[in-house]
C-alpha cells in the first residue's frame, strides 16, 4: 500500500476563523534570519546577557534504573547519581529568549525520541515538534487553533477533566463517544457519525486519551485504535492523541503502537496530532511537554504560543536537554521502565486493598497503565457525586465523583482514586474509609 502524507494546504479547512485570522509575529517570524553569517541583526529587544546574573548550571540526578526501589527518596548521593553540568554554549541559550518551538537540541533529540518509540521520521513525512509549558498548554491552544465557537466536537466519555473547559468555553456542541474496558468504543464512534444530519458540518477533531485514560485507566486495545484511524480517514477529522501516560504503562502484554504510528499504515497520513507529556517522568514542575504532527497545525500551535507566553522556558527546556544528552535514549528508556514498574507496584498495592475492602461493595476494572483506579459504587441511585463529596470526606477520605469527568455533566455511581503517592498504610485506610463511606450508603452497619 503507498503512503500519501497530506500536503500542508490540506490543514486550512480545520483551521478556526480565530487562527486564520492570526498573523505571525513581526518579530519572532524574523528571528531564523539572525542566523545569517556576516549579518548585523537590529531586530530584536534582547536583554544583553551580560547583565545576567547566573554563570553556571549543574545538578545532581539519579542514574536510570528499572529498579523502582531506587526511585525513593535519595536520603543522600549515591553510586548511581549522575551529574550534569550545562555547556555555556547551550546555558547562554537557556538564559536569552530562543526560537518559539523550542531549542534546537532539544527538538532534536525529542525528533529521534519519536522516529524511535513510534518510528516517525522527521524528514520527508510533513510533521514537525513543538515544545509547550506542559502538554495542556499545547491541546489548550491546538483547541483553539482548530475549533471555533459553537462547532460540534468528539470527545470521549469519560474524559480528563482539565480539558473540558476547552471545549464548553467555546460553547461547542459536545458529543461523547462511549469508553469500556478496551478504551474508546469505535462502534460508539462509528454510530455517532454514521447518524450525522445531511448538510451538517461534522466535528473537526476526536479527543482521545488511549494509555491509562484519566479518569479510567482504560487503555484502547489495537483493533479499536486501527477502527478509530479508519473513521479519521472516512470522515475527515483530526485525532487529538493526548498520550501523557504512555511511559507508564506496565501491563504484561506487548505495548500497542501509537496512533501517531499506526498512521503510517492509512493510506493517507497526517491525521493525528499527538501530545506527550515529561510532567509524570521527569519532573511536572519543569512544565515541558510536547506535540508532534503536521508542521501546518503546529505552526498554528505556535502562532498562539508566540502572542501569549513567546516560548517555553529556555532555561527548563536547557536543563531537560542536559539530562536527556547525559543518559541518552538507552538511559531514558531505562529510567522509564523504571517509572513504570513503581507505579505497577502502587496498582497492586491498592487493588490489593480494593480486594480486602470493596469486594461486593464496588466494581472495577484493574488498569494497565497510569495512577488511577475507576470504580462503579454498588449503592442505590446513580450519583457517586453526594456520596464522595460529603460522606466520604466525613469519613477522612477524598477522591473526585465521576460527574467531572462527562463532557455533558450528568450523574454517574463511577469514582476515580490516585494511587500514585500513598504509602502502602495510608492506602489500607483510605480504602477501608471508602468500604465504610459505601457501607453507609447502603444502610449498613
Amino acid at each position: 500500500m503507498s503512503t500519501n502524507f497530506l500536503p500542508a494546504t490540506y490543514y486550512e479547512q480545520f483551521l478556526s476563523e480565530q487562527t486564520l485570522r492570526r498573523r505571525p509575529s513581526p518579530i519572532r517570524s524574523l528571528y531564523p534570519l539572525e542566523k545569517t553569517p556576516n549579518l548585523i541583526s537590529l531586530l530584536a529587544g534582547k536583554p544583553n546577557a551580560s547583565t545576567f546574573p547566573f554563570t553556571s548550571f549543574s545538578f545532581t540526578a539519579r542514574g536510570p534504573t528499572e529498579d523502582p526501589s531506587l526511585l525513593g527518596p535519595a536520603g543522600g548521593p549515591r553510586d548511581t547519581d549522575v551529574n550534569v553540568t550545562i555547556d555555556p554554549e547551550d546555558l547562554a541559550m537557556g538564559l536569552q529568549y530562543t526560537d518559539t518551538a523550542g531549542i534546537p537540541g532539544l527538538l532534536s533529540w525529542l525528533g529521534g525520541l519519536q522516529e524511535k518509540m513510534h518510528g516517525r521520521k522527521t524528514s520527508g513525512e510533513g510533521w514537525r515538534i513543538s515544545v509547550g509549558a506542559g502538554s495542556q498548554d499545547l491541546i489548550y491552544k491546538a483547541v483553539n487553533a482548530i475549533v471555533d465557537p459553537g462547532e460540534p466536537v468528539l470527545l470521549e466519555s469519560p474524559m480528563y477533566a482539565g480539558v473540558i473547559p476547552m471545549f464548553t468555553n467555546l460553547g461547542c456542541e459536545l458529543h461523547e463517544v462511549e469508553t469500556d474496558a478496551e478504551g474508546i468504543s469505535a462502534d460508539s464512534l462509528r454510530q455517532v457519525l454514521e447518524s450525522w444530519p445531511q448538510g451538517k458540518p461534522k466535528p473537526k477533531v476526536l479527543y482521545t486519551v488511549p494509555y491509562g485514560c484519566n479518569p479510567t485507566g482504560m487503555t484502547a486495545s489495537l483493533a479499536r485504535r486501527k477502527e478509530v484511524l479508519k473513521l479519521a480517514r472516512e470522515h475527515n477529522f483530526i485525532i487529538l492523541e493526548d498520550d501523557p501516560y504512555y511511559y507508564l504503562y506496565y501491563g504484561t502484554a506487548e505495548r500497542v503502537p501509537s496512533y501517531f504510528s499506526l498512521e503510517l499504515e492509512q493510506p493517507e497520513v497526517g491525521r493525528v496530532l499527538r501530545f506527550d507529556s515529561l510532567s509524570k517522568i521527569l519532573s511536572a514542575g519543569l512544565r515541558i511537554g510536547f506535540a508532534s504532527g503536521p508542521e501546518r497545525l503546529l505552526a498554528a500551535i505556535d502562532a498562539y504560543t508566540g502572542t501569549s507566553n513567546l516560548q517555553t522556558s529556555s532555561l527548563t527546556q536547557t536543563l531537560t536537554l542536559g539530562l536527556l544528552k547525559k543518559w541518552g535514549y538507552d538511559g531514558f528508556y531505562t529510567h522509564t521502565r523504571g517509572v513504570s514498574a513503581f507505579y505497577g507496584h502502587k496498582r497492586d498495592v491498592f487493588e490489593q486493598a480494593m480486594d480486602k475492602y470493596l469486594k461486593g461493595l464496588c466494581e472495577w476494572v484493574r488498569p494497565e497503565a497510569g495512577m488511577f483506579f475507576w470504580f462503579k459504587l454498588n449503592v442505590p441511585g446513580e450519583d457517586s457525586n453526594a456520596i464522595i463529596r460529603s460522606k466520604a470526606f466525613e469519613n477522612g477520605v477524598l477522591a473526585l465523583p465521576g460527574t467531572v469527568f462527562l463532557p455533558k455533566g450528568g450523574t454517574t455511581p463511577y469514582v476515580r482514586a490516585a494511587f500514585s503517592l500513598l504509602t502502602p498504610e495510608d492506602v489500607d485506610k483510605a480504602v477501608e474509609r471508602l468500604a465504610k463511606t459505601v457501607k453507609d450508603a447502603r444502610g449498613e452497619q
